[in-house]
């Protein structure tokens, strides 16, 4: 059969598909089949993209609304850009009309009627950023995972469906997959979310440790903060582990992708242990070697697990 082409993303698009090199895991590796890595761009562009409307980091000029059928001084309107995008979104699953304006959905729609994804991930990640322009703060650890559910685990899902490999367990263990690779990003941007007025860290903990808001806006952290981060970083270790039998249920190519989304996340945690779990002066990041020695560990766990 011969394959259609991904559309071409224009200029307002290459911004966003280019941090994909900033995440913690591969995006879309070269070892993997051509059709795999142009899905999972596809699936990442929407995904960033939505992440920069609810984050306010789309680039400057106003292009992004245009696509949306919005003036350029609607940007900064962020629940207005997020109707906008569902509303686009909904023309890369319908059939008739013109299909969708902006040029990462077009790109997308190949990959959708490919794969026959669904619209409910993807409804998921415009929710997930509607709430983060309403909730600013997180009671108990059982909401902040209700907001995982909706910001993360839908791409997990989504790269399951785009392999071929989705089933009820699999689903399970990518979803302990996502929520812990959330929360390791949430404990990387602790200043950053702050400075956004937003705190990923629940209430329930911050009490726990004697950690109030104001010791989160200090340069570094002190004793309790670290305490904090530390204890919610071995939950997202534990969530990991949790996780990790998935790899060993794959094979080929796609075991080491998935090898590889674990060993962001672990070595994200190996770099905050390292710099004493104080993430406020900057995230710490993983070293490219780190990353490499973790692939190694998940794989060979993965190998006795099998």
């Amino acid at each position: 059969m011969t394959r259609t082409h991904q559309a071409r993303p224009d200029a307002a698009a290459t911004g966003t598909l280019g941090k994909a090199a900033d995440e913690n895991f591969p995006v879309a590796p070269f070892f993997l089949p051509r059709a795999w890595r142009d899905d999972l761009m596809a699936v990442y562009g929407f995904a960033r993209l939505v992440d920069d409307i609810g984050d306010g980091d789309l680039a400057p000029g106003g292009a992004d609304a245009r696509h949306l059928g919005l003036e350029p001084a609607q940007t900064d309107d962020r629940l207005a850009m997020l109707d906008a995008l569902e509303a686009d979104l909904h023309r890369v699953f319908t059939t008739t009309g013109d299909g969708p304006h902006h040029p990462l959905l077009r790109a997308l729609r190949p990959t959708v009627r490919r794969c026959a994804l669904t619209p409910e991930p993807f409804l998921g990640l415009v929710e997930a950023n509607r709430q983060d322009q309403k909730v600013r703060r997180y009671g108990t650890y059982g909401e902040l995972l209700a907001y995982c559910e909706l910001s993360a685990n839908p791409v997990g899902r989504l790269v399951l469906q785009i392999t071929g490999t989705a089933s009820p367990e699999r689903i399970r263990r990518s979803d302990d997959v996502c929520t812990a690779l959330q929360i390791v990003e949430h404990l990387q941007d602790v200043a950053e979310d702050l400075g956004r007025d937003r705190i990923y860290l629940p209430a329930e903990d911050m009490a726990r440790f004697h950690v109030g808001e104001s010791d989160l806006a200090a340069p570094s952290g002190g004793a309790s903060v670290r305490s904090l981060v530390a204890y919610e970083a071995e939950r997202a270790r534990d969530l990991l582990n949790e996780g990790t039998p998935l790899v060993g249920s794959v094979d080929g190519r796609l075991k080491l992708l998935l090898a590889g989304f674990v060993a962001g996340g672990r070595a994200a945690l190996t770099a905050i242990g390292a710099a004493g779990f104080d993430v406020l002066p900057g995230p710490p990041k993983a070293t490219t070697p780190s990353l490499l020695r973790e692939v190694g560990v998940v794989l060979r766990r993965a190998r006795r697990e099998g």
